[in-house]
């Protein structure tokens, strides 16, 4: 394949299964990062922007059901795939319901899980290769939306700072890019930040930069985002969740044009448009003393409110057309529509993770499509009335399917000795005995 840019990360407490994991995988093309440490996840994320990371779930630092959440409300779009090596149907729904897109029991499946990879190699290539060629498009009907769209439009022109409001999932980063490109800055970078997604000890250096030797891993001098937008615009994600002293270093880049690196005494001058996010209530965070008044007035010179999904009354048709369109594109696919069925489920739900959430959903839906429309049947599951019996079900008949392949691989290996089997296993010969018998295995 020789692609060095698909980027994966590996998160397992166990050395040697990193180190075996890598190396595999790394023959393949692919560029391996892996830590033992899931406390570093955050660090290394920033780093090497992995496309992928496959995480093992039971670790004794931080649970990987945890470090899962927290990958997916950072950091949406990175792929996981969760690996362990204590099967449970618990751990299964867990993963899948909080975004893994698939799970793996150890000894892995190796054929299989290069042959996923692959595949998320080449959607993600695919999805690249559209985003550059068709750019993020804002679709809506509605009134309301199309105010707030205007507003952006003639805001950009200026130099102003501009702050975006609403909820997770509702476009916010896509107003940012859209103000960027209406803006006479559209020929310079717009770099862009999620404050969420970075530790507090190291936003500081990576909005404003650091000198050599400015604390222990600063081995060279290296510019912050501050300085790698001089002369265009940098988006600063998730505002609202950075500390009083970050907010007082920002304040003082907006009105003052300047800064110093961590750990340096050269002031340095730039010419930067802010444009900045958040899903909190701000004006709240100041009566609690958590966000600065003087910055939120300097933020929102122009204040620009993105409203829910759920509020866009006859969006949500036209949106799930045009992502139908995207990922038939995208899956080579040919399907119509969504069944009457269907849209009626579609029709009813709320929307709580917004455009983000709608365009999953689609997404999931047409991968799993086989007919020339998408039933109700087809839907994640979370959009319909199952019972968890009938989720559990399908998990337990993967994992079945996993256990059969193990075992029969296990038997093949020592030539059909069961305790030789059952120890590269790592079970004892009575558990092989009782699985071999669930299975249907003579």
């Amino acid at each position: 394949m020789g692609n060095k840019k698909y980027s994966i990360l590996i998160i397992d407490d166990d050395e040697e299964m990193c180190l075996s994991l890598s190396e595999i995988l790394s023959k393949e093309g692919y560029s391996c990062r892996f830590t033992i440490v899931p406390s570093e996840v955050e660090i290394l994320i920033r780093e090497a922007d992995p496309d992928l990371i496959i995480s093992d779930i039971r670790m004794p630092e931080i649970g990987g059901i945890d470090l899962l959440k927290s990958i997916k409300k950072n950091n949406p779009a990175i792929d996981v795939i969760m690996i362990t090596g204590y099967p449970t149907i618990e751990n299964a729904i867990m993963a899948m319901k909080y975004g893994a897109l698939n799970f793996y029991v150890k000894p892995l499946p190796l054929l299989q899980l290069k042959s996923e990879v692959s595949h998320l190699y080449k959607i993600r290539s695919k999805k690249n290769s559209i985003a550059n060629k068709t750019g993020e498009e804002i679709i809506t009907h509605n009134e309301m939306m199309k105010k707030t769209l205007n507003t952006a439009i003639k805001a950009s022109p200026t130099l102003a700072p501009i702050l975006i409001t609403g909820e997770s999932g509702t476009g916010k980063e896509m107003i940012a890019d859209l103000i960027h490109q209406k803006s006479a800055r559209s020929n310079m970078p717009l770099i862009k930040i999620n404050c969420a997604a970075i530790p507090e000890t190291l936003l500081e250096s990576e909005l404003l930069g650091h000198e050599k030797g400015a604390f222990t891993n600063a081995i060279e001098r290296k510019k912050g985002k501050f300085e790698l937008s001089d002369g265009g615009s940098i988006f600063l994600d998730e505002i609202g969740d950075m500390s009083l002293k970050t907010q007082a270093k920002i304040l003082r880049v907006l009105q003052e044009k300047e800064f110093e690196r961590v750990g340096g005494t050269e002031t340095i001058h730039v010419d930067i448009r802010v444009i900045a996010a958040t899903n909190k209530n701000l004006r709240e965070l100041i009566s609690k003393g958590c966000f600065r008044e003087d910055l939120y007035y300097r933020l929102s010179v122009i204040a620009i409110e993105l409203p829910p999904l759920r509020s866009r009354e006859g969006d949500v048709p036209i949106l799930l057309d045009h992502f139908l369109e995207l990922f038939n594109t995208l899956y080579n696919k040919n399907i119509s529509g969504f069944s009457r069925e269907a849209e009626n489920v579609l029709g009813k739900h709320n929307w709580p993770g917004n455009i983000r959430e709608l365009r999953n959903c689609v997404e999931r839906a047409v991968i799993f499509c086989d007919g020339e429309s998408i039933s109700e049947e087809e839907l994640p599951s979370q959009y319909l009335e199952y019972t968890n019996f009938a989720i559990e079900e399908d998990i337990e008949s993967i994992l079945d399917n996993h256990n059969r392949e193990a075992i029969f691989k296990a038997l093949q290996e020592s030539h059909g000795v069961k305790q030789k089997a059952a120890d590269a296993l790592n079970i004892n010969r009575r558990t092989l005995y009782n699985r071999m018998k669930k299975l249907g295995l003579k």
